[in-house]
């Protein structure tokens, strides 16, 4: 037996404003929604799902504090990218930088506060 994937889960209070923060904000794709409390985006060849909950997500607090991430997403073109969603009026956590491990990335919030690091690999 082998794994074939990994599909990580993030809580939301607003399941519609939540699925629009990452396909009208971050341009990924809504693969399914389930009635009106599951969905899953898709971000290349990979999914995350959105579950709606009553309260909010109590590692949005934590990841925020510590400087972690919910989800790290990768691109070819991270300026372009970071340009889109600047036009598409999302507000970075963190501009454009390059770090020592060698890649350039940029991080945003969801409407919910979860963070999403997008990052390119440097050659």
């Amino acid at each position: 037996m082998s794994i074939s994937n990994v599909i990580t889960q993030l809580r939301t209070t607003d399941l519609d404003a939540t699925i629009d923060f990452y396909v009208s904000k971050l341009g990924l794709t809504l693969d399914f929604k389930f009635e009106d409390f599951y969905a899953g985006i898709k971000a290349g060849d990979q999914v995350f799902h959105l579950k709606l909950v009553d309260d909010k997500d109590p590692s949005i607090e934590f990841v925020s504090a510590g400087d972690h991430f919910h989800l790290y997403l990768t691109t070819e073109d991270v300026e372009t990218l970071a340009k889109q969603c600047e036009k598409m009026g999302v507000v970075f956590l963190k501009e454009i930088t390059e770090t020592p491990w060698g890649t350039k990335e940029f991080s945003v919030a969801d409407d919910q506060g979860h963070v999403s690091v997008i990052g390119q690999m440097q050659d």
